[in-house]
């Protein structure tokens, strides 16, 4: 399915609020946050699209799939991708322009933002090697053809690093559901484009850009070509992260656009950052590496990147255990399954993860600090967390990680850890 067909399924059922005219300075995110459906805006010139993935009832929606099956649906994409098909034309190049950012409605978001910032945007990168990359980075405009991007030290950084500090990019914006699922996934020495392809189940297609060597989606609404350089920087910052905090001011690389491409009557995808949208389409598709890794070592059955813990630092990991230490060993695979992660709670079956006073209930009744507790201390920590510690040596930030085992003690009488509901008819 992809972006456009979603949009109509959702106006069909009556799960969509169109909207006028807004101004992008502030007021469009404003009127975004407080929806409870995704809004589509008429704009000049554009449309604009927001909250389509506010819940995790409407992802697995655009993947035609229940809510439970989402981290099944994610992990067999990533054992299973789908190579992308090349093809001469898509509709991503009906309409091609000189760069001009200004026609576009990028938004300002906060009133103490920095400036105006895409935020839903898929950054194209070629390794040395051949095989492309994408990823999400937030990017601030600047000027009439550049923007200033957020680029930390994963798979982009390393990319430009290997090639002098000076790559071809293709940064696509309005892009089909699978899509979007797949360029928050993390997974070394596969192209994202494949794991589109598996969600799919069918080939993504894909067209080569008009004035770089990069392949992007056909039915991406936004193509902006061009160059980012580590050479020219520009300070960034000034922006709401994932935590709903600013995140601090640094100087980083410019992206020039050369020439943009975009479908007829484009629709211009915006995500509010610090909201509950920005924080599950980048935390949900870290959950099956969590899954997977817990898996190694114990019988996971699901995993939960919990809201209160910004869709990223906080996780609970549901298990069938199966002896003494599986609670341990969930709870040190968790935080190999996802570096960033700061706090994982461990619980049985019988917990809904996604129910936040049934895990309070199973630390309440199944857990004693002085030996389910297990602290990892001065660990590499998240940049997004404000509490974590600047490593005087280096730029990055360090924490103190900490597991909680929910668990029912091992050669316990399990009928003193049962709700009274659980032991009727035993």
């Amino acid at each position: 399915m992809d972006l456009r067909s979603f949009i109509e399924d959702l106006e069909r059922s009556g799960d969509l609020t169109h909207h006028g005219p807004a101004n992008p300075d502030v007021e469009v995110a404003s009127l975004i946050s407080g929806s409870k459906v995704p809004l589509l805006f008429d704009l000049d010139g554009y449309r604009l699209i927001s909250g389509l993935f506010m819940s995790r009832d409407l992802v697995a929606r655009s993947l035609g799939i229940k809510r439970d099956e989402i981290i099944t649906k994610i992990s067999q994409a990533l054992e299973n991708p789908i190579a992308p098909k090349v093809v001469d034309s898509g509709p991503c190049q009906d309409v091609v322009e000189e760069a001009d950012l200004s026609k576009i409605p990028i938004l300002k978001h906060y009133p103490k933002d920095d400036g105006f910032y895409i935020t839903a945007g898929l950054f194209f990168i070629k390794h040395p090697n051949g095989r492309q990359n994408v990823a999400y980075h937030r990017a601030k405009r600047i000027g009439k053809n550049k923007l200033v991007a957020r680029i930390t030290e994963r798979d982009t950084f390393r990319i430009i690093k290997e090639k002098g500090g000076t790559s071809e990019i293709a940064i696509c914006i309005g892009n089909r559901p699978s899509m979007l699922i797949a360029g928050a996934t993390s997974l070394k020495g596969v192209d994202e484009t494949h794991i589109a392809g598996a969600l799919d189940g069918n080939p993504l297609e894909l067209v080569k850009c008009k004035t770089v060597d990069i392949n992007v989606p056909v039915d991406s609404e936004i193509v902006l070509e061009g160059t980012i350089s580590f050479d020219e920087t520009a300070s960034e910052g000034g922006f709401v992260d994932m935590t709903g905090t600013y995140d601090v001011i640094r100087e980083q690389p410019v992206v020039t656009i050369n020439k943009i491409t975009h479908r007829k009557n484009p629709i211009y995808q915006a995500i509010v950052p610090g909201k509950t949208e920005h924080r599950l389409l980048m935390g949900m598709p870290r959950e099956p590496t969590i899954y997977r890794s817990v898996n190694e070592a114990v019988r996971c059955k699901n995993v939960n990147l919990t809201p209160g813990g910004c869709s990223w630092l906080h996780c609970v990991v549901q298990i069938k255990k199966e002896g003494p230490d599986d609670g341990k060993k969930a709870i040190e695979k968790a935080f190999e399954g996802h570096k960033s992660l700061k706090q994982v709670v461990v619980v049985d079956e019988d917990i809904d993860i996604f129910d936040p006073n049934d895990v309070e209930w199973a630390l309440a009744t199944r857990f004693q600090a002085h030996k389910d507790l297990y602290l990892f201390e001065k660990q590499k920590g998240s940049s997004l967390d404000p509490s974590a510690e600047l490593d005087p040596s280096s730029d990055r930030r360090l924490t103190t990680k900490w597991g909680l085992d929910a668990t029912i003690p091992w050669g316990a009488n399990k009928g003193e850890f049962l709700r009274a509901e659980q032991l009727q008819g035993d």
